[in-house]
């Protein structure tokens, strides 16, 4: 669906309150914007983070680790990464 706004003041413009609702967007909440070919996306901040976890959950599952295995073993993956890091600092 395309519709046609003008820019307020500031470089405001009112999200339909359809789409407000559809996407459940409300004062406050960030979005994102992403220029592309065709123009600019913009996507509620929480949808993106989604995108993103599905996009890490495929990486993990592309090692052999499951996001269980991660979460699980956190804190030793993590002492690990902070000795190999400061491992010749530590004096």
């Amino acid at each position: 669906m395309r519709r046609t706004y003008t820019i307020q003041e500031n470089g405001q413009v009112t999200l339909p309150a359809e789409w407000r609702e559809k996407y459940n967007i409300k004062k406050g909440d960030m979005v994102s914007f992403e220029e592309t070919d065709e123009g600019l996306l913009i996507t509620p901040q929480r949808l993106m983070a989604m995108s993103l976890l599905n996009e890490i959950e495929q990486a993990l599952e592309g090692k052999g680790v499951s996001l269980e295995d991660l979460l699980e073993n956190a804190e030793t993956i993590r002492d690990q990464i902070y000795k190999q890091k400061y491992k010749d600092t530590a004096s």
